[in-house]
């Protein structure tokens, strides 16, 4: 069973929505051993839906089709599948007398338009509707079939937990089960993981295809390695994917920080939990980004004091005891984390000072940034880092090298000394 994804909508395509119903379209197809093979987005002109559903029908066994079910002018789903299906619109009274009686139940009158929701293509099926207005359909075309589910993400996902993902598992007599698991790295270019990895991508390219791997690069969040797995029940996936997993972390090491959804920030405080610590922060180029990313994760007041973002000079000198001379060096980023350290009381200082631009500062050219920490447990140490991009991008790099520093540390690995 081949299954393409449709999303329609001119607001998609100027990027004034970003289209996550595909997404959750096609996590529910996987989760249900379901190929999905295209996904593709098209505006609110009835002749262009009407050809990329004949597109998707020549090369798909299924077609899932989410928005354009509204009550508006350009809400035209219905009459493009009425076209592909050669079928006439008919008015379903039932589904109309459901309308009228939804929006008295609010203490609303239903206006005109929105009977066009209740017009259906002649041989199609109703999805009842739970959530909202319109119903979705279940529309034959020959052997193949295009199901239409409304736009709004709640009311999509409910039909087709409820509707769509049953029909295709009963068409396709699947028994099968797809899933996948994201390593996510920090430290090496796609390029240099890539090579690292050949090895395995080799040997899984000569397996049965049952597991694969593909690179996934995630911007100032790093590159995520995700490994997928196809097989007959969950047990059998969840132990490819374990397996898997174990292999590749064997051979990339400690540029792993987390799986799936774990975060830099969230592998920083488990450490902490786990050595009983606080910790701190004094903050001068990333003003406050790696306090932000710290506090979002739950549970932070147990084992995070706060941060002081000591943006001018005065401020590192004067509050955080750092010593007059040049404010972007090693000794300053640790005099930072120790100043920070001991102002708020924590067993452990992480200080953080560089140049993220327009301009050099102190001999430094941009990109220059120096973390420190300060603890009884590890001492007082620094790194220096050389990192790339404008002066957002220096900032953003800042943040997650400097907590992936950290982590390092807290974990007994040798800490980096700066990006590939």
């Amino acid at each position: 069973m081949r299954v393409e994804i449709v999303a329609i909508g001119t607001e998609l395509l100027l990027g004034q929505i970003v289209d996550t119903n595909s997404t959750v379209a096609s996590q529910k197809l996987a989760e249900a051993g379901i190929d999905c093979l295209y996904q593709t987005r098209v505006g609110d002109n009835l002749q262009r839906i009407v050809s990329v559903l004949n597109l998707a029908l020549e090369r798909n066994d299924a077609v899932i089709v989410s928005g354009g079910l509204g009550p508006t002018q350009d809400d035209i789903t219905r009459e493009a599948i009425a076209e592909v299906m050669g079928a006439p619109l008919q008015l379903n009274p039932q589904i109309e007398d459901k309308i009228r009686a939804m929006f008295a139940s609010r203490g609303r009158t239903m206006t005109a338009n929105n009977v066009k929701q209740a017009m259906v293509p002649a041989g199609a099926r109703i999805i009842e509707q739970k959530k909202g207005t319109a119903p979705g359909l279940v529309c034959p075309v020959g052997a193949k079939v295009i199901y239409a589910v409304p736009g709004v993400p709640y009311e999509m996902l409910d039909m087709l937990d409820r509707a769509v993902i049953p029909d295709l598992i009963s068409r396709a007599g699947v028994s099968g089960v797809i899933r996948s698991r994201s390593l996510r790295t920090w430290g090496l270019s796609e390029s240099a993981l890539s090579e690292l990895v050949a090895p395995r991508l080799e040997a899984l390219d000569a397996g049965d295809g049952s597991t694969t791997i593909a690179f996934l690069a995630s911007g100032i969040e790093g590159i995520k390695l995700r490994i997928t797995a196809k097989g007959k029940s969950s047990e059998i996936v969840d132990a490819l994917l374990e397996a898997e997993e174990k292999e590749l972390k064997s051979m990339l090491g400690d540029i792993v920080f987390g799986v799936d959804e774990t975060t830099i920030e969230m592998s920083v405080a488990r450490e902490v939990v786990r050595l009983g610590l606080t910790l701190s922060v004094a903050e001068s180029l990333t003003g406050g980004l790696i306090s932000s990313r710290l506090v979002s994760v739950p549970g932070a007041s147990g084992w995070y004091k706060g941060c002081v973002v000591s943006y001018a000079s005065e401020i590192k000198h004067k509050v955080l005891g750092v010593s007059d001379g040049p404010v972007v060096s090693e000794s300053a980023a640790i005099e930072l984390a120790l100043g920070v350290r001991k102002l708020l009381g924590s067993d452990l200082g992480l200080g953080i000072t560089g140049v993220a631009g327009p301009e050099s500062q102190e001999g430094n050219s941009i990109g220059t940034v120096f973390v420190g920490t300060s603890s009884a447990m590890f001492g007082d140490r620094a790194i220096q880092l050389s990192l790339p991009g404008d002066r957002d991008r220096v900032r953003q790099y800042a943040t997650i090298s400097a907590l992936d520093w950290l982590r390092r540390l807290l974990s007994g690995r040798i800490p980096s000394t700066g990006l590939d």
